[in-house]
């Protein structure tokens, strides 16, 4: 088989229209009628696009990205398990990028902030990579999980506390897109330099947006800031821990570990929150083995990194040489694109999309081989804590809207809920304090907490809890009865037991 990307600058039969010209209008396809991983198609359904490309190429399909710009998108399971455990074949080093070598795609692509090289490992094979992988992991270590955990309790408290007494919100922008962002820059030791800012800066970057250039330099100018005074002045945070560590990194290398450490962590966390939450509200599987006492919220969350996995997408992988994969051709200096989402769902491990995976960790929403994801359960931690809290203290949210109201927003390396609108019984704020002891109530057995859907349920009465008491819920109108899912409190019967589970689970990884 030939390489499809015959218009390619060197190809026999022309080059590769420049931005602009007509070649370029955003339909599905574009030249040699590839199919694009940006546009409207793409945006709207990314996973039909796969489904296409699967059924016109196999496991591993041309693609083009912003700007025309040629790759191959690997969806089959097993080829993406290959591609990332062979660093030898497929380098995770950008600079082996062809396209960037000859000029063709240039420093200011709109996908310049994820595939520029770095200093930092995710740019790095081999010995370098384990120096500067060893760092990230060593640092990570010495995070204090039952600090991280409190952490993500108090913020979520003061995140509820702004809606709460409105009795409706949307969970995505005043939940989910803040919750990590302020739990990461508290371990990275610059709590004061969350704002909403940096919030939109850190999912602006890696959407190839015109302004993800702009949004990358503001971020690295806060995060440069931010280690030249750790190197000055040390503290008991992550920053410093990098900064010290015997790897001898540079300032400059710091700083981007920070930066991909922080977005990394944010965009994905982001994301599964917000997915996690939308499946608890609506998918029937989950009410039903939740209300069952069958699967637990840790274990929903594993679930939704099968069915929304936060990023879908992750650029990239670079041939080391000429290759025959997947049925394809694949020429020295090739970028491959690790199909997250496609191999959750490839027919050959999951013949059935909509089959439970509960108890199966063989997911790659976290990558795979020597680069997945080394901070992966500080994510699954804010995302089983904050949802939990929120649930704890809104146990009656319901979805505002029909299900099929709610809208995504999809990019080249993730597909996002634009908004989650609830309503709930309007309660008043707790402090940090009660909130505190909320969670240390724990130690008894719980009020059970319930989820409905939207269509007409009258929300129960809030559970109690200490401090002030709640306001009591508006009645709702008569409505067709439904059943109202309720999830038992025996799921979290001993908080001791829960607590030391809980951080096995974190420390050893499933």
């Amino acid at each position: 088989m030939t390489t499809p990307f015959h218009h390619l600058p060197g190809a026999d039969d022309g080059a590769l229209p420049p931005p602009g010209c007509p070649a370029h209008a955003i339909t599905a396809t574009g030249p040699g009628g590839l199919r694009r991983l940006y546009g409207p198609e793409h945006e709207n359904d990314p996973m039909a696009v796969y489904e296409k490309l699967r059924a016109e190429h196999g496991p591993v399909a041309p693609v083009l990205l912003n700007d025309d710009v040629p790759a191959w998108l690997v969806l089959g399971h097993t080829e993406n398990l290959h591609m990332t455990r062979t660093p030898s074949q497929f380098s995770r080093d950008s600079r082996h990028w062809r396209l960037v070598a000859d000029g063709t795609v240039p420093p200011d692509h709109p996908l310049a902030p994820v595939f520029t090289w770095q200093p930092i490992c995710v740019f790095a094979d081999g010995g370098n990579h384990e120096r500067l992988r060893g760092a990230v992991t060593d640092s990570i270590g010495r995070i204090d999980t039952r600090g991280a955990r409190r952490h993500i309790n108090r913020y979520s408290n003061r995140l509820i506390n702004s809606f709460c007494q409105d009795g409706k919100a949307d969970l995505v922008s005043r939940f989910a897109e803040h919750l990590p962002m302020m739990v990461m820059c508290q371990i990275l030791g610059m709590a004061e330099e969350y704002n909403e800012r940096i919030v939109q800066c850190a999912r602006d970057m890696i959407k190839g947006t015109a302004t993800a250039n702009a949004s990358n330099a503001y971020v690295m100018g806060v995060l440069n800031r931010h280690v030249a005074k750790r190197r000055l002045a040390p503290q008991e945070d992550f920053t410093s821990w990098l900064v010290e560590h015997p790897a001898g990194l540079t300032d400059d290398e710091v700083s981007q570990h920070l930066r991909l450490v922080l977005i990394a962590a944010y965009e994905t966390t982001a994301n599964l929150i917000a997915n996690v939450l939308r499946m608890v509200l609506t998918d029937p599987r989950f009410r039903a083995q939740l209300s069952g006492g069958h699967m637990t919220l840790p274990e929903a969350v594993e679930q939704t990194l099968w069915d929304e996995p936060p990023f879908t997408t992750i650029l990239g992988r670079w041939a080391v040489g000429d290759t025959e994969f997947g049925g394809q051709q694949i020429k020295k200096g090739d970028a491959l694109i690790v199909g997250i989402a496609a191999a959750n769902v490839d027919p050959v491990v999951r013949p059935d999309p909509d089959a439970s995976m509960q108890g199966n960790r063989a997911h790659l929403a976290f990558s795979g081989g020597p680069h997945e994801c080394p901070g992966q359960d500080i994510g699954r931690a804010i995302a089983d804590t904050g949802i939990d809290a929120l649930l704890m203290r809104l146990p009656d949210v319901q979805l505002a809207v029909e299900e099929h109201e709610l809208q995504y927003r999809s990019a080249l390396m993730s597909r996002h809920l634009v908004a989650l609108p609830v309503k709930f019984a309007a309660r008043p704020p707790q402090s940090d304090a009660e909130s505190l002891i909320t969670t240390a109530s724990r130690t008894r057995p719980q009020p059970d907490w319930q989820v409905d859907s939207p269509a007409g349920v009258s929300p129960p009465q809030p559970a109690q809890v200490p401090g002030p008491a709640p306001a009591p819920a508006p009645a709702t109108p008569p409505a067709a009865v439904q059943t109202p899912v309720t999830i038992p409190a025996q799921r979290r019967p001993v908080a001791p037991k829960r607590m030391w589970q809980s951080l096995t689970r974190w420390w050893r990884g499933y």
